[in-house]
C-alpha cells in the first residue's frame, strides 16, 4: 500500500462528524492505520488531527468535550460571542487536558496544522513543534475565527494568527495518498452523500462541497452547535461514512 496521511476539513463543532470517522478508523481501518504517515487539519480538524496522531485512546474524552464545550455555547445568550464568555479558554483547557506530555514529540513531522497570518492572509502548514506549548498555541492559533471567537489573534512565534480554515480548510500533503475528510457534502473521500438534484460544486479555500440547503445548514451549526441529539447523529454519519469509505477501498478489517 502506498504512503498515507488523513486529512481533517475546519468545521467547528461539526468536528463531531471527524470524531465518528476516526472511531470507524481505528475499529476497522487496521490496512489504513498501518500506511498511515502523517494527518492534517485546519481548526477542529487539525484538533482532531492531532488526537488522531497523540492521543487516539483519548478518542471518548473528546467526544465528552466536544459536547459539554457544545453545550456551553448553547447556553450562552448570543452563543460564543456573549460577552464575557471566554472561547478560547475553554478550548485551551479541553486541548491541554486531552494532550499527552510528549504530544509535541509525538506530533513533530506527523501532524501539520494550518493557521493563516493576520495581516498578509498568507496560509502557513506547521509540522514543528519545539514543546507541548507550543503545539498547543498552533492549535489554538488554527482555531481562533476573529470576533466569534475573541478580539485579539493567537500570537505563535511571535507573529499573530488566525483560523487556517480561511486560507487551507483541506491541507494536501505533499508526499502519497492524502484521504481528505469533512462534514459537508462534496468531492471528499469521507463526506456525507449528496442526496439532491443539483449538484453545482463550490470552492472553499481548498475544500469541494456542493452547494445545497443541507450544506448551507451545517455551515450554521459549525458556529452555532445544534441540540446534542443533532450532534450525536453527526457522529454517527462520521462513523458509516468512514465504513463505507473503508469498504469502497477494501481496507475494512
Amino acid at each position: 500500500m502506498t504512503v498515507l496521511n488523513l486529512s481533517f476539513a475546519a468545521c467547528g463543532f461539526l468536528g463531531i462528524y471527524h470524531l465518528g470517522t476516526m472511531g470507524a478508523f481505528l475499529r476497522h481501518g487496521d490496512k489504513l492505520l498501518g500506511s498511515l504517515r502523517a494527518c492534517a487539519g485546519a481548526s477542529a480538524g487539525a484538533l482532531v488531527a492531532a488526537v488522531m496522531i497523540t492521543a487516539p485512546d483519548k478518542l471518548e474524552h473528546c467526544k465528552e468535550f466536544t459536547y459539554g464545550f457544545a453545550e456551553s455555547v448553547r447556553q450562552q445568550r448570543f452563543g460564543a460571542i456573549t460577552p464575557g464568555y471566554n472561547f478560547m479558554l475553554t478550548l485551551r483547557e479541553g486541548i491541554d487536558e486531552i494532550l499527552p506530555r510528549d504530544a509535541h514529540s509525538l506530533a513533530t513531522d506527523r501532524l501539520h496544522i494550518s493557521i493563516t497570518h493576520a495581516e498578509s492572509r498568507k496560509n502557513h502548514i506547521v509540522s514543528r513543534f519545539s514543546s507541548r506549548g507550543e503545539l498547543i498555541k498552533a492549535l489554538l492559533a488554527s482555531s481562533f475565527v476573529p470576533v466569534y471567537a475573541g478580539l485579539k489573534p493567537v500570537e505563535f512565534r511571535g507573529q499573530k494568527w488566525i483560523d487556517g480554515g480561511f486560507t487551507d480548510s483541506l491541507p494536501i500533503l505533499p508526499v502519497g495518498r492524502t484521504i481528505t475528510v469533512s462534514p459537508f457534502a462534496g468531492l471528499q473521500d469521507v463526506c456525507p452523500v449528496h442526496s439532491g438534484r443539483i449538484n453545482t460544486q463550490l470552492r472553499l479555500a481548498n475544500m469541494n462541497i456542493v452547494f445545497s440547503m443541507e450544506n448551507i445548514k451545517r455551515l450554521n451549526q459549525a458556529l452555532f452547535p445544534p441540540s446534542a441529539t443533532i450532534m450525536n447523529s453527526l457522529c454517527e454519519e462520521g462513523f458509516s461514512d468512514a465504513v463505507r469509505f473503508l469498504k469502497k477501498e477494501a481496507w475494512m478489517s
